[in-house]
């Protein structure tokens, strides 16, 4: 196989992991962000680079964002929401934190492949990702790609999708208009 069966078997597989994904728990999930007064995410490894990007195009979008652990993190309110990235839903990391976050009656959105996972006693939404993770799950998607590399790709588009009816319930028409919000000491 070449670039071009590698980039068609890449494709095919986000469509069929994309196309399972429930629209109305993506449109809950931008009602959640919509509403909060902060935003905040979390995931282990390649996941949470992708929760990253998405913090940074919230924060585009003019919706406070942070990313769990980063120094400029502020403290975590019952007005605000996390967004915790786990195929599995039982990474350590993402549990806990959806556990504390708890705590201080916050808002917990899971993304995630696993609808039975331990994240299930602390999140509000499930937003389900299909593909195949760690537990090897009957009902997963599966993947010819390395590791858990569909599960990222998907939640990255997932996200970018997400933005984008963001964009629309806030009326922003125009995109251009975003590069003000972009970091300018590059």
């Amino acid at each position: 196989m070449d670039y071009k069966d590698y980039k068609e078997l890449i494709l095919g597989e986000l469509d069929q992991s994309l196309s399972a994904v429930n629209g109305q728990e993506v449109r809950e999930m931008t009602e959640m962000i919509l509403k909060a007064e902060k935003v905040f995410v979390t995931g282990v490894g390649r996941v949470f680079m992708m929760m990253e990007a998405f913090a940074k195009r919230l924060n585009h979008l003019g919706i406070e964002a942070y990313c769990v652990g980063d120094v400029n993190e502020p403290a975590v309110t019952k007005h605000d929401v996390l967004i915790a990235g786990s195929g599995s839903g039982e990474s350590i990391i993402p549990l806990e934190l959806a556990k504390k976050a708890k705590q201080y009656g916050t808002s917990v959105i899971h993304i995630g492949s696993n609808a039975e996972s331990s994240m299930s006693a602390y999140e509000d939404l499930f937003v389900r990702i299909p593909c195949r993770t760690k537990l090897h799950l009957e009902d997963e998607i599966e993947s010819a790609q390395i590791m858990s590399s569909l599960f990222e790709q998907s939640l990255l588009l997932l996200l970018d999708a997400a933005a984008l009816m963001i964009m629309q319930e806030k009326k922003i028409e125009d995109i251009d208009s975003l590069w003000e919000k972009h970091a300018n000491l590059e």
